[in-house]
């Protein structure tokens, strides 16, 4: 799950995937430069967090779905 700090839609979507029993692996896209450049490959260069890559392939672009 690629997310910044202070933000509330990441924890939003931490206290969710928490909730249900999912582990996640947390890429802050502000403090690396390749996890950024991966955040933007996935959003069409927007950018928008949470953005989360399920194991299966699928892609959630923000939270709630539907968000970003």
């Amino acid at each position: 799950m690629y997310v910044k700090p202070g933000c509330p839609y990441c924890q939003a979507a931490r206290d969710h995937l928490a909730a249900e029993g999912e582990t996640v692996e947390e890429r802050d896209a502000t403090k690396n430069d390749a996890w950024k450049a991966e955040l933007f490959g996935y959003t069409n260069r927007r950018g928008t967090v949470p953005t989360i890559i399920w194991s299966d392939g699928r892609k959630q672009v923000g939270f709630p779905p539907g968000r970003g």
